[in-house]
């Protein structure tokens, strides 16, 4: 298996406040996805996969301006998720990074960034795989800025709301397939 932390500490220090902010979400997402996945064997996926790809999916936060969380870098936050995939692709994990690329709310398509005029790449990053889509709807549960605390179902859905109706549309599909 990956040795996730390896990676992490190459971008943030162990301590710092988004350093802990990164480890306990993504540990969060991580367990309640691998939680789900344990429920559903018949979908055959490869929890390997989702553990590492859980704990890495937000490793661009530190790129981004979210002073509450730790991190003073000069992007708008929404831009962690194709910035953390770049950064994965140099260290030569393309899978990983397409997690990252992918799981912003439950993804956006490039009309949708078009039309709501976000500061993201103008290409589609809808997770298509089913780990992807596991670590994308786990995800939808928590917020850095709340650590401990899990969000209900409705709560993700009135959040994922403010991109419309389809990342709600998604998430409920999500929610049926791994509930």
């Amino acid at each position: 298996m990956l040795d996730v932390f390896t990676i992490i500490e190459k971008y943030y220090t162990p301590g710092d406040l988004a350093y802990q902010a990164l480890i306990t979400h993504s540990q969060l997402v991580a367990r309640k996805a691998l939680a789900l996945a344990a429920r559903h064997p018949e979908l055959g996926l490869d929890t390997a996969f989702v553990e590492e790809g859980a704990m890495l999916h937000d490793i661009g936060i530190f790129y981004t301006d979210a002073p509450g969380i730790g991190c003073h870098g000069d992007k708008p936050y929404i831009c962690h998720g194709y910035l953390g995939a770049d950064l994965l692709r140099k260290e030569g994990l393309p899978r990983h990074a397409l997690v990252c690329e992918r799981h912003t709310g439950t993804g956006f398509t490039k009309a949708m960034i078009e039309e709501q005029g976000l500061p993201l790449p103008h290409r589609d990053m809808v997770p298509e795989t089913l780990e992807e889509k596991l670590i994308t709807y786990a995800d939808t549960f928590y917020t850095k800025s709340h650590l401990t605390q899990e969000r209900t179902p409705e709560e993700a859905r009135r959040k994922l709301a403010q991109f419309g109706e389809i990342p709600v549309r998604r998430f409920d599909e999500w929610s049926k397939l791994f509930e």
